[in-house]
């Protein structure tokens, strides 16, 4: 696993809240194009829950998750929790944090996920539940353009030499090991990486709710986009759990 190759660089990192300057740098590069200002680092983020029920893709960690992500690995490694344990530590804690995670929730609660998976509410699946939920990004690794989080676009993925490759070799791999569960990738960025996979035949299409918009702040249209597709959604829903 990486995080053995970078966990004394973790470890010792400075205590409380970190910022770009710490973590935005040569030692967590991954992989960079000059030409598109643009550069992937490493983040904790490889533990993989196979016996999920839900899977929810995101396009990338943003900077939220990134700082969230090491400052719980940092903080485990520095209390003695063993290294396998903390990739999936840093990802309950980190996984779509803040508003995002909240505006998700709301939208899946609206959808009756929850009454799917005979539980209160589809917040469980962060917290207590936590056993029926596998998140990812179709690029696991944070990318930044010019220093800024990329938000799918400018490039496309489908077209990025560089960041197609990930999304083919990392989250496809997660896609087929993760096989039970309901997919949900989200917003349209995601389900353009996702619906290639199904129309080669990898991924089957009755798993996927292809219409669920990302839940940033930053999509002003999401509660639109929401509306007109929910009864679709809500209906594959239940076709999937049956």
């Amino acid at each position: 696993m990486l995080l053995d190759h970078y966990s004394d660089f973790i470890r010792a990192l400075p205590s409380g809240q970190l910022a770009k300057e710490q973590l935005l740098v040569e030692e967590l590069l991954l992989d960079a194009t000059p030409s598109q200002a643009m550069k992937l680092y490493y983040i904790p983020f490889e533990y993989v829950n196979e016996s999920a029920k839900v899977f929810i893709i995101g396009i990338t960690p943003g900077f939220t998750q990134m700082q969230i992500a090491f400052q719980t690995a940092r903080d485990c490694l520095n209390a003695g929790v063993p290294l396998g344990q903390i990739d999936r530590e840093a990802k309950k804690q980190a996984s779509f944090a803040g508003t995002m995670r909240r505006n998700l929730i709301d939208m899946l609660d609206k959808l009756e996920l929850h009454k799917a998976l005979s539980i209160q509410s589809s917040g469980e699946l962060f917290e207590e539940r936590r056993d029926l939920l596998h998140t990812t990004s179709v690029i696991r690794y944070p990318v930044f353009v010019n220093g800024n989080n990329y938000t799918g676009h400018s490039p496309s993925i489908l077209k990025s030499e560089t960041l197609y490759p990930y999304a083919e070799r990392i989250c496809l791999a997660e896609l087929l090991a993760v096989k039970d569960a309901l997919l949900i990738p989200l917003g349209k960025a995601v389900a353009e990486v996702i619906e290639s996979f199904a129309a080669q035949g990898l991924v089957a299409r009755e798993r996927c709710l292809f219409d669920f918009p990302h839940p940033s702040g930053a999509n002003g249209h999401r509660w639109t986009q929401f509306e007109a597709n929910k009864d679709k959604l809500t209906r594959q829903i239940v076709e999937w759990f049956q």
